[in-house]
């Protein structure tokens, strides 16, 4: 049987009130049935409006009266709305009692967190990455944490997190776990999400982000340089896992590909473009965006390297890629062999073919985003500086041509 709400405001004179003063009730009728509450509001009866149910004229009074009335309303009514979407039993007390906070089980912040990222775990591979997920159990242990070292707790109703226990998070990440600015940054978001999803189910009734806003710090991006390209380029190595780590970096800082994209690169992502030439067309894990990349010498020269290797031969990658982990950790060896002082990463070679392969050498930007599959070029520009090596051969070029003309 469908269920019939109606909400009704009436005076109702107190003992302990004057005679011309009530106190203002709130009736809730479902299929006849009702339960009532004060609102612990006055009212002088002659100022009230028996017919429209709320108080009478524009005074400051009345006008306080009646967005106060029509809060408790919009609350009433949202909690009818949610009870019947969840086609879960309605009355009049179980609304009545629901809008006081009782029979309502209370929801914790690490169950929330915990039933999210069990959910995300089932979805990897459907819309989410194993790098999504290990973020959001990064993040979830880093509040299991945090709640431990500031609050000496394992876990709290979601309703108690407030703008404090944000800030609180922030510093606690960058203050006890050393985190950089932007990183803390990136674990703050993915909290924001679970308290987003508690506030879309009425858990809380406030937004705790609603007053919070993080902005992102711009950071150099290091890469390699033309030396030190040919540096690596150049050296021999005698461990074979090594010369394999350098060697997929390599096609990395050659063609722009991101590590996880290089591991899953096959067969059918290279092509025969309308050049002639092939071309690594293939859709980022990251984001799905389409990469369209010609393929150059070096990269040309190591796929066919290892083209005979057993896991290419057995399988349909093209580069019998290690982990990240692992290629990450023999970088370093890589680094201290070629003499170079940076922190390689595999994440490095991407910014490698976006300045120094690519935009120091003239290639429009356009283009460069195009082959690293950005969306937009806003995530392009991140990586168009101007090279101090670029500006220094520029303005020797113009040095030579003004004593041309001086000749």
């Amino acid at each position: 049987m469908a269920t019939l709400l109606n909400i009704l405001f009436y005076p109702k004179r107190g003992r302990s009130t004057p005679n011309d003063i009530s106190i203002i009730y709130t009736r809730i009728t479902i299929n006849g049935k009702r339960s009532e509450f004060s609102t612990g509001r006055q009212i002088e009866l002659r100022k009230w409006s028996s017919g429209s149910g709320n108080a009478k004229g524009n005074s400051e009074e009345s006008k306080s009266i009646n967005r106060y009335l029509d809060s408790i309303k919009t609350k009433l009514y949202d909690i009818y709305d949610r009870l019947s979407r969840d086609n879960q039993s309605i009355s009049s007390k179980i609304i009545r009692d629901i809008y006081f906070g009782k029979g309502e089980e209370e929801r914790m912040l690490m169950e929330i967190f915990q039933e999210h990222n069990d959910q995300m775990k089932k979805l990897i591979g459907k819309g989410f990455t194993k790098g999504t997920m290990q973020r959001y159990d990064a993040c979830r242990n880093h509040i299991e944490n945090y709640l431990l070292f500031s609050y000496k707790k394992k876990d709290i109703p979601v309703k108690d997190v407030d703008h404090k226990f944000i800030t609180g998070f922030d510093h606690y990440l960058k203050s006890q776990k050393d985190c950089a600015h932007n990183t803390s940054l990136k674990y703050i978001v993915n909290f924001k999400k679970i308290i987003r999803i508690a506030y879309a189910n009425q858990w809380i009734n406030r937004d705790p982000f609603f007053h919070w806003k993080g902005t992102w710090k711009s950071s150099d991006r290091e890469y390699l340089t033309d030396k030190e390209l040919q540096k690596m380029e150049e050296a021999e190595f005698d461990i074979p896992r090594l010369e394999l780590v350098r060697d997929i970096f390599l096609f990395c800082c050659y063609t722009g590909l991101a590590f996880a994209d290089v591991k899953k690169l096959s067969e059918n992502d290279i092509i025969i473009g309308m050049n002639g030439k092939k071309w690594i067309k293939t859709k980022r894990q990251k984001t799905k965006s389409l990469s369209s990349i010609p393929i150059l010498e070096v990269p040309q020269a190591i796929l066919e390297k290892y083209s005979d290797h057993p896991k290419v031969k057995k399988g349909t990658i093209v580069l019998p890629a290690l982990t990240n982990q692992k290629s990450n950790s023999y970088l370093k060896e890589i680094a201290d062999v070629c003499g170079i002082k940076k922190n390689l990463t595999t994440h490095l070679a991407r910014h490698t073919f976006a300045t120094t392969v690519t935009l120091s050498k003239g290639v429009p930007i356009e283009s460069v985003g195009k082959m690293l599959g950005h969306k937009s070029l806003k995530s392009t520009q991140i990586y168009a500086r101007v090279l101090d090596e670029k500006v220094g051969n520029d303005m020797e070029a113009l040095e030579q041509k003004m004593k041309l003309q001086k000749k």
